[in-house]
């Protein structure tokens, strides 16, 4: 990969440096994910004050169009007061109980009315978790000890399956992670997204020793890159031909390609679902559900051991019911959709006058810009991106009060507080930064 950029240097943070070398003293690489590190696009990342609606304001004074929403959940918008109203009432009768609540009842419900292939659900606190703990369930259903994962696909850092991973730790060209021993992994079989012969092959090779087929039905974490036509059916057919678990990785899509994610839009139930971001309406929350059947397998109703002193927490539970609740009876799906197609087309548009390399990827309100002639269709198209452009074009969006992920890897988010103004201001925004790059 090509060498990040640095800073715009004209572009100055001064109280964000300030804050940012204090974490470093005590906060490994000043940040508590990597995602946020700007390890990608090089410099320093502004440090945030507040958030509303479409708007990310940093310490320095700088507001900017958002469209990276938290890495997916602000689907609604930062702050927004609905949300906000249900999280101080449930804060005014206790934060934790260690005991369950009727609130965790119905959110469950809202989950199993929405989401096709769940009929019962365990809540968790993270995306990681909800991945981890899927996989164990479906060891422990079916006996088998392999797994299949997309190469680029990242479904948090859980030791089995951070191999060949896409998020951050492709940006920082780590997708092997030190401390994970061969050991974890050994029952990890790579697969490239979108090959279904390759996940064929898998099979036949190792007939009865394939527990589950993991992967994000809609890729993020590569940046955006869509399914093939038929993959997903052809996945569907053979994982059930061959007495496969087939689980969506709907941490991101859950909730927000339709109310009932990426296995609602494209119609293909499968056999287990992780959910994240969204469902905990800002706050830190996931789960993963399955049948009845599947599901009658994890402790205490069954043997399968999955435990977590803060899942189910008052708080995040009502940030995702009501955000749940918004989604069905007020969905903003079709506006998003609008919204997310109008970008795409200006982005292109405007890349294409510039004379840029590009293609611009989208699925409903999430989308990427990559800096690549060519369509993506897996990790090795995504990883011939020009980085280097990425991090210049980054740096010249931030300068001009736009927001994005910042990696060539990650997508972005649309969220229902944009506007038609926002959008075309970011369309402007971007023809400026062609210009000036192409100086």
């Amino acid at each position: 990969m090509n060498t990040p950029a640095l800073s715009r240097p004209d572009f100055l943070l001064p109280k964000s440096h300030a804050a940012f070398v204090r974490a470093g003293k005590t906060i490994p690489g000043g940040v508590n994910s990597p995602a946020r590190a700007f390890g990608g696009v090089g410099g320093e990342p502004p440090f945030m004050a507040r958030a509303k609606g479409q708007f990310l304001y940093d310490i320095d004074g700088h507001q900017y169009i958002d469209y990276i929403g938290s890495w997916g959940p602000m689907i609604l918008g930062h702050a927004d007061p609905r949300v906000s109203s249900a999280v101080t009432t449930a804060l005014e009768l206790g934060s934790s109980f260690g005991a369950p609540t009727e609130r965790e009842s119905q959110i469950a419900e809202a989950v199993v009315a929405a989401v096709p292939s769940i009929e019962m659900v365990r809540f968790v606190s993270s995306g990681t978790e909800a991945a981890m703990s899927a996989v164990r369930v479906a060891r422990g259903v079916t006996g088998r000890n392999k797994i299949i994962k997309m190469t680029g696909h990242y479904h948090g850092h859980v030791d089995a399956l951070l191999v060949q991973a896409g998020s951050a730790a492709t940006t920082l060209g780590t997708p092997n992670s030190p401390g994970v021993t061969p050991g974890s992994v050994e029952d990890t079989i790579l697969c490239p997204f979108n090959d279904l012969k390759a996940v064929e092959q898998v099979l036949t090779t190792h007939p009865g020793q394939i527990a589950a087929v993991l992967l994000e039905p809609v890729a993020g974490n590569m940046g955006l890159v869509p399914p093939r036509p038929g993959y997903l059916e052809g996945l569907r057919e053979i994982t059930a031909k061959h007495g496969v678990i087939l689980f969506f990785d709907e941490v991101m899509t859950g909730f927000r390609l339709a109310l009932g994610g990426a296995q609602e839009r494209f119609g293909i139930t499968p056999d287990m679902t992780a959910l994240g971001k969204i469902i905990g309406g800002g706050l830190p929350a996931a789960a993963y559900g399955a049948s009845t059947k599947v599901m009658g397998h994890v402790s205490p109703a069954g043997p399968i051991y999955q435990a977590g002193t803060l899942s189910g927490n008052p708080l995040a539970m009502a940030a995702g019911l009501e955000t749940l609740t918004i989604l069905r009876d007020e969905p903003p799906y079709h506006y998003l959709e609008a919204l997310t197609e109008r970008l795409a087309d200006g982005l292109a548009r405007v890349a294409t006058d510039a004379k840029v390399p590009h293609v611009v990827q989208r699925v409903g309100s999430m989308i990427t810009l990559f800096f690549n002639p060519d369509p993506i269709w897996d990790y090795e198209d995504a990883k011939r991106s020009d980085t280097k452009l990425f991090a210049r074009f980054f740096w010249e969006m931030l300068a001009r009060g736009v927001y994005l992920p910042c990696s060539q890897f990650e997508a972005a988010f649309v969220s229902a507080s944009h506007t038609e103004a926002d959008i075309d201001h970011t369309i402007e925004a971007a023809a400026d930064a062609f210009q000036a790059i192409n100086r």
